[in-house]
């Protein structure tokens, strides 16, 4: 790892499944932690199997559990209590997604951590939070969204509640504040010398991102409902089809993106008094709009559209595939997704590291590893356990 990775010399211990709590460990390693990702042995993180399979796991695995060092160990026994505690001695922030009350169980809760390692941090992600009445619940992103109030007001009007097209969205927002919470508390600790407990749930990742939808309800009334591609207090700013049986994104957020689109499509006269030239005359009359718009959009291919649009300061965007997005000159451009050679499946193409820095990037080294890689350069290399002790305590399904 470079040295001048930011957050070189930080060890992170990550005992976590699946991705929310995962996903956060994995981007400190992008930025230059060393990550000891600890699993079950002979069954490992389930997210191994989660997706769609390569040579080495599935490709969810690779992808989202790169630049970290796999071992073993059985966290039930009283053996492996005892060398996760060696293990937390050497670690500077431990991430977690037990139930709560898990590690108190085995003797192993924050308390007792901290004994041994004053300055930790433990990151604790779960559904609903270590404390009120629903902390024991079992959670995934599916039911945060529902939870949360975000697929209340996801799909059409007459329609179902819908699932976002990412799948895992709550976990990745999830994971994105874990990691906000975890680098917070580094800092804290570097200047006051004290680690912390940072308690992650899955659905308050997802409701601190509904905008104004609680303010709009205590001070209104109002409940949210869902629109399809529309947004309440905005209009035009959805998605309209092209004449190639594609789409486009148009947000015309304020009256002067609305007068530039009207004259791309040609038809000041909406500008008129009386007509659409206010937001509260747009909001009005929404359907009216939205129906000349799209008759406006379909007499153009995707392309030519976006190309007139864009001539006109109209903001647009295509709708865009997996398939657009290979193609597209600004994602190969930007490096937005990259080639990762692996010597187990190849090349892996997946998401490049983000957010960029100038100066100290992040990078990836390895792509997620196999179950227990890295047992003796842990175990034997820096705990110091002698390597017969080691396949001893592998015969016994300890590690």
């Amino acid at each position: 790892m470079n040295s001048s990775s930011p957050l070189s010399g930080v060890r992170v211990l990550d005992v976590a499944t699946m991705l929310a709590a995962p996903f956060c460990a994995t981007f400190l390693g992008e930025f230059g932690a060393e990550v000891i990702k600890l699993e079950v042995p002979g069954q490992g993180d389930g997210f191994r199997r989660f997706g769609t399979q390569s040579a080495a796991g599935s490709y969810n695995w690779l992808n989202e559990n790169r630049n970290k060092k796999s071992v073993t160990l059985d966290l039930r026994t009283p053996q492996g209590q005892e060398i996760f505690r060696g293990l937390i001695a050497h670690c500077d922030i431990l991430v977690e997604n037990f139930r709560p009350g898990t590690l108190e169980k085995w003797n192993l809760g924050y308390d007792e951590l901290k004994r041994i390692k004053p300055e930790l941090i433990l990151v604790s992600v779960t559904a609903y939070g270590q404390t009120g009445p629903r902390r024991d619940r079992p959670g995934f992103a599916r039911l945060a969204h529902a939870f949360a109030g975000f697929a209340h007001t996801t799909g059409e009007a007459e329609g179902p509640p819908l699932m976002p097209g990412a799948l895992s969205l709550g976990d990745y927002v999830t994971g994105m504040y874990a990691t906000m919470g975890a680098l917070v508390a580094y800092i804290a600790r570097s200047r006051f010398g004290f680690g912390q407990a940072v308690d992650v749930s899955l659905y308050e990742s997802m409701f601190r991102v509904m905008d104004e939808m609680v303010s709009v309800y205590a001070s209104k009334g109002f409940v949210r409902g869902r629109m399809g591609a529309e947004v309440s207090n905005v209009v035009p700013h959805s998605h309209y089809p092209t004449a190639d049986g594609k789409w486009v994104a148009i947000a015309c957020s304020t009256d002067r993106m609305f007068e530039r689109l009207a004259e791309a499509m040609g038809r000041v006269d909406l500008l008129e008094r009386g007509a659409f030239a206010t937001m509260q005359l747009r909001l009005a009359k929404r359907d009216e709009l939205n129906g000349l718009i799209a008759a406006w959009t379909r007499s153009f291919d995707r392309d030519a559209l976006v190309a007139h649009a864009i001539a006109h300061d109209v903001p647009v965007a295509e709708v865009y595939d997996v398939a657009d997005i290979f193609a597209d000159e600004h994602f190969r451009a930007r490096r937005t997704f990259v080639e990762y050679k692996d010597s187990r499946v190849g090349t892996v193409v997946g998401p490049n590291v983000f957010p960029k820095l100038s100066v100290t990037p992040g990078a990836v080294h390895s792509l997620g590893p196999d179950l227990g890689q890295h047992n003796r350069e842990i175990y034997t290399d820096l705990l110091g356990i002698p390597p017969q002790r080691l396949d001893e305590l592998v015969a016994q399904g300890v590690i």
